[in-house]
């Protein structure tokens, strides 16, 4: 028997450690591979960290509620028979040991063969590439990661195969399947990566320093209600005092006349959730305007990473979502700009109800290049937004209001009752001037004002 460690897989490029905040298995509870034995949660998301092997909880090294960095061992397994990592190596031994064998050396000519073998079974095992699949964000169990390397399956392929699992991981029956269907020539149903060249990455912000003044301590007098913060309203406090520390926000204001909009959406709405079962609300129609305004004006669509600016190539557009218990949190539509009005609206949706249900992936609140937040949904005509990190610039949406209005017409202006919003961009001044913030806010504002009331979905 042998020992395992179970690590803290990486859940992101940016998460660097999370809280575990429930253990699944007791000491002496049996495991079954890919098993959920833990859960831990970021200021992203909560999760399920399954076991990458067979066997018995042995130890527990963090208690609930205790910090665990990336890397770090949570628990030991007791593996019935050999651990994975060490399988290999002893099959290597074995068939060295089996061409060399007890048998005894009786003559010169018959120990230069026995080492030459043993030379040559070395060369093999040097020269055979070894696959690295430590380099993807995305977990994979010790059994597909053997798989995928007796079969030569590539990095990029293994990111393709859609996973049917748990958070979508990829498990036996789908990489066999992927095998099978290669083999026999058809294209399975894979999910397109973007192969591009990813940023090294990022280093800590080069933010100016700011003066530390002490808080003053506040007293309770007994009649006071003490409530302590939720988790994640701690780690959202962290966060957003962090991007106040290190962006320069500054802020753009603009009023939109969307009467065209709203009648439009009026007029189709019931038909469109007839046809697609989907309600159609406002937000992906915004979304929609702000993706064509970030294809205008890419230099939006930028982080910045000490003195360099990495401009993304991807537009992915956070949309932030009011949690039942008051926190907030941002999936992300993946390239936003390549949806259609249904697409956009059914993908809103979607991530909009499995936010509210705590039912996200962790995919599918990272890589966000840019976020749209609205703040109209609880009244508030406009807004300040602080910027979500490391992007450099973030959209609120106020609420839409009948007001009077002066309507410019060939025979005069007269007044007119018209349905109108705000738009308020916080971009961060470091890389965003005052020129570019606001081109911006107008290209969006251009393209809600200019809707064609008889578009055809």
């Amino acid at each position: 028997m042998s020992k395992f460690e179970l690590k803290l897989p990486r859940m992101g490029e940016s998460v660097a450690e999370a809280t575990l905040t429930t253990w699944l298995k007791e000491v002496g509870d049996s495991i079954e591979m890919d098993e959920p034995v833990f859960e831990i949660a970021t200021d992203k998301v909560d999760s399920e960290v399954p076991s990458e092997v067979e066997g018995i909880l042995l130890e527990k090294l963090f208690t609930i509620d205790e910090i665990v960095k990336v890397g770090e061992t949570v628990a030991i397994i007791e593996v019935n028979g050999e651990s994975p990592s060490s399988a290999a190596n002893i099959s290597d031994v074995d068939s060295i040991n089996k061409k060399t064998g007890d048998t005894k050396i009786e003559a010169p000519e018959e120990a230069v063969a026995v080492a030459e073998d043993m030379i040559s079974v070395a060369r093999e095992t040097v020269d055979v590439p070894v696959r690295d699949y430590s380099t993807s964000e995305r977990f994979y169990s010790p059994l597909v990661k053997n798989i995928a390397k007796e079969e030569g399956i590539s990095i990029e392929e293994l990111e393709s195969i859609n996973g049917t699992g748990k958070e979508g991981r990829v498990t036996k029956h789908d990489i066999l399947a992927y095998i099978e269907n290669r083999k026999s020539g058809k294209q399975r149903d894979v999910q397109k990566i973007d192969l591009a060249p990813q940023p090294e990455p990022s280093r800590p912000h080069a933010a100016v320093p700011m003066e530390k003044h002490e808080v003053s301590t506040v007293q309770s007098n007994g009649l006071d209600e003490v409530i302590e913060m939720s988790r994640m309203g701690k780690l959202i406090a962290k966060h957003m005092v962090e991007s106040v520390s290190t962006a320069a926000h500054v802020q753009s204001f603009i009023e939109v006349d969307v009467t065209n909009i709203v009648n439009w959406r009026n007029k189709i709405k019931d038909a469109f959730e007839k046809a697609e079962g989907e309600k159609l609300t406002f937000t992906p129609i915004f979304i929609e305007a702000i993706a064509k305004a970030l294809k205008k004006y890419p230099l939006m669509n930028i982080s910045v990473d000490g003195e360099s600016i990495i401009k993304k190539k991807n537009i992915n557009i956070g949309m932030a979502a009011a949690l039942p218990d008051g926190n907030l949190i941002v999936p992300v539509i993946k390239n936003a700009d390549q949806l259609n009005l249904v697409g956009m609206a059914k993908v809103v949706n979607d991530l909009a109800n499995r936010a509210r249900n705590n039912a996200l992936k962790p995919d599918e609140i990272k890589d966000g290049t840019y976020t749209v937040t609205n703040v109209g949904t609880f009244g508030s005509v406009f807004g300040t937004p602080i910027i979500n990190q490391p992007q450099v610039g973030i959209l609120a949406l106020g609420a839409i209001r009948k007001v009077p209005a002066v309507i410019e017409t060939n025979e005069g202006d007269f007044i007119g009752i018209r349905s109108k919003m705000y738009l308020s961009h916080s971009y961060d001044h470091r890389v965003v001037n005052g020129a570019l913030g606001s081109m911006f806010a107008k290209a969006v504002a251009d393209y809600l004002e200019s809707w064609d009331v008889n578009r055809e979905l």
